[in-house]
């Protein structure tokens, strides 16, 4: 079934993503002009790879019918008219876009089906800094010294299951973890109470761009910032400087304190990663071409 929006309605709804986003292109647009480097939100722009400009880019996704003149959407990849509208039809797009399709709903459903776990307590940062005099954030200051963070890693168990995380691990810290996470068994290890798997939602969903509906993209990438913060917090830095308290994981308090909030992510990240399995599915069968617009308040 085809959703019609009348022009008033997509170019409101464009509008307020758009808004939505400059929270965070603003500041980091501001920052790339000064130069300045923030150890929280850079990462947002630079270990994932979508530009500014691109993620205040609305677009309605499969299944909706933009009426009006929607003259600028014809000129993008997969766009054709469609009656007294256009449409997105996942046919016209490029076949990387059904690859990628079918790479991740593999490896989003494996996620969602198994069981969330809460115990690595952000330990995978300070795995990146352990026994090494070259921390990743040279310019933030250890909370406790190096001798300081080298002791909480040693007096806990490492078991981190994200491939993405591990490989950043220095070589002294790899083996101490459980697990070695490799790239080819990312979808038998990935689990939803990763830190690391919520934020990978906005790359899943940008990677199947231009077809991912404009407040999905935008709920993954908010949701990424919110679990920034709290992967920083909960790591060796000590970013005071930056307005940011720190969860001392080193204590029982902390490492309680970190699980409660993992649990609450995964919550959130759930009706995310649904939605994503359902434009995975309507990009994977063309024919088709089921609804996966968002809710008006994604």
């Amino acid at each position: 079934m085809i959703e019609e929006l009348a022009e008033p309605v997509w170019r409101a709804r464009a509008a307020a993503h758009r808004s939505r986003m400059e929270r965070w292109t603003l500041p980091h647009r501001e920052r790339s002009r000064l130069r300045e480097a923030h150890p929280v939100h850079d990462f947002l722009f630079t270990y994932y790879s979508l530009r500014p400009a691109q993620l205040e880019q609305w677009q309605p996704g499969p299944g909706v019918r933009l009426l009006g003149d929607a003259g600028e959407f014809p000129e993008r990849l997969g766009y054709r008219p469609d009656g007294d509208g256009i449409v997105l039809d996942p046919a016209l797009l490029p076949e990387r876009v059904r690859r990628t399709a079918g790479f991740v709903h593999g490896l989003v459903a494996s996620t969602a089906a198994r069981p969330a776990r809460y115990g690595c307590f952000g330990l995978h940062e300070w795995a990146m800094v352990y026994r090494t005099d070259r921390p990743r954030h040279d310019a933030v200051p250890l909370r406790l010294g190096s001798t300081g963070t080298d002791a909480v890693v040693e007096s806990m168990q490492v078991t981190c299951t994200h491939h993405d995380a591990f490989r950043f691990f220095t070589a002294a810290a790899r083996p101490l973890n459980a697990l070695q996470p490799a790239r080819e068994d990312q979808a038998e290890l990935e689990q939803p109470g990763c830190l690391h798997a919520t934020m990978d939602l906005y790359k899943w969903a940008y990677k199947l761009l231009p077809a991912t509906p404009a407040e999905l993209l935008g709920g993954c990438f908010a949701l990424a910032s919110e679990v920034r913060e709290l992967d920083m917090r909960a790591s060796p830095y000590d970013l005071a400087a930056h307005g940011y308290d720190p969860v001392r994981i080193e204590t029982p308090a902390g490492r309680a304190d970190y699980a409660r909030a993992q649990q609450a992510f995964a919550e959130r990240a759930a009706p995310l990663r649904t939605r994503l399995l359902a434009l995975c599915a309507a990009l994977s069968e063309p024919a088709a071409v089921p609804s996966c617009a968002p809710a008006r308040t994604a």
